[in-house]
């Protein structure tokens, strides 16, 4: 496999962010991406697997890509200002307006007037909260999870989310009913891409093999509590729960160095990953390459890719209530070859999709709606900037 290395990211990260380094489009014929991104390493993941496939991409679809931090284009004379540019994938942070997004993508508009604009939601939530307001402007909407149910998407919840509707009832908070209004058609721009696994500290360890580590403990559970008042109590709700467990080697309290972190995974028997913010958890792939066996709330309504949430076959579900934990816990911990079959057939899934390179497979959509031409592989009209 031809591709960026961590290292190489590492240091494009540090030309980027922390020099303010920006590399002009070259005079090739090739068709000329730009990507304006969010300084957050939770945004960088959902880059770095174009830049990963950098070469890859410059062969077919026969494209080049260049990335221009969006603090520097707001700052405007960037390099890139007097360069043909025909496409333009755009991140944010997730505080904005829609009013304040659509001047947004206005400004990128006006920058760049012959390309066609992606939208790159990174965010947490399984939620499209940003379709109604880029709607007009975009011809791709690029997101890392959703539900697979796309009905689910017409319904109001208490808070902003599923996860907030859910939890606001069982603990009896009082949250706003939300719904985001999501355009007819908006499903044609959907697009779904992968999740943490291409983040640059995991591929050296899912390009290797297997772990046969020996293992010292019997369930890792280090949750972060603090946050906001749903989120907290699911979070405290879950670590009493599992530290309610008696009997079993069990890692949960404080904060440690993410090369200890590591370590204990990699020396634990199963994982227990309670939902975040969002459902789908960075240590829910920390825990395949690590080789523990990934225990989970109930996952069945979520779409991702690498599909690693494919129960009793990749990982191991639970009810969200946290009901079924410490019986499935005990189950798992007497039954050790159905545990390792199932961690290994985890870290073989993320593996497989490296390693066949089906990131570009999945990807067709994306530039099918982007590159030049005027309508998408179903016929329709696509947005031009």
């Amino acid at each position: 496999m031809r591709a960026l290395i961590p290292w190489r990211w590492t240091a494009e990260r540090w030309l980027t962010d922390r020099l303010g380094y920006q590399r002009r489009f070259s005079s090739s014929p090739l068709h000329r991406v730009l990507l304006i991104s969010a300084p957050n390493e939770l945004c960088h993941t959902q880059l770095y697997p174009f830049l990963f496939h950098r070469k890859a991409l410059r062969q077919a679809p026969g494209i080049e890509l260049r990335e221009l931090p969006l603090a520097a284009f707001r700052a405007g004379g960037h390099v890139f200002a007097r360069q043909r540019v025909d496409v333009v994938c755009v991140q944010t942070w997730f505080d904005l307006s829609d009013d304040e997004l659509r001047q947004l993508l206005e400004q990128v508009r006006t920058a760049f007037p012959e390309a066609r604009i992606a939208y790159f939601d990174w965010f947490a939530p399984t939620d499209l909260r940003y379709a109604q307001a880029v709607d007009d402007s975009v011809a791709v909407y690029l997101k890392k999870q959703v539900f697979r149910d796309r009905g689910a998407y017409s319904q109001s919840t208490r808070g902003d989310t599923n996860l907030t509707d859910y939890f606001s009832c069982r603990y009896g908070l009082d949250l706003p009913e939300t719904r985001f209004s999501i355009p007819a058609g908006f499903f044609r721009k959907l697009v779904l891409g992968p999740n943490f696994c291409f983040s640059a500290h995991m591929l050296p360890y899912f390009l290797g093999d297997f772990p046969e580590s020996p293992k010292a403990f019997d369930v890792h559970a280090r949750i972060a509590v603090k946050g906001t008042e749903w989120y907290t109590r699911m979070r405290q709700e879950a670590l009493d729960v599992v530290e309610g467990i008696s009997g079993v080697r069990l890692v949960s309290r404080g904060r440690v160095p993410r090369s200890e972190y590591f370590k204990e995974l990699f020396a634990s028997k199963i994982c227990f990953s309670p939902f975040g913010y969002g459902e789908v958890c960075w240590r829910d792939y920390e825990a395949a390459f690590a080789g523990a066996l990934l225990i989970k709330p109930n996952m069945d309504h979520i779409e991702s890719r690498p599909d690693i949430f494919q129960a009793h076959r990749t990982y191991v579900p639970v009810q969200w209530d946290l009901s079924d934990l410490e019986e499935t816990v005990r189950y798992y911990l007497d039954h050790a070859d159905e545990r390792i079959e199932i961690a290994r057939c985890a870290f073989d899934t993320v593996k497989a999709y490296l390693e066949q390179n089906a990131f570009l497979d999945d990807m067709k959509p994306f530039w099918e709606r982007l590159l030049p031409g005027d309508t998408d592989a179903g016929g329709q009209s696509l947005p031009r900037s």
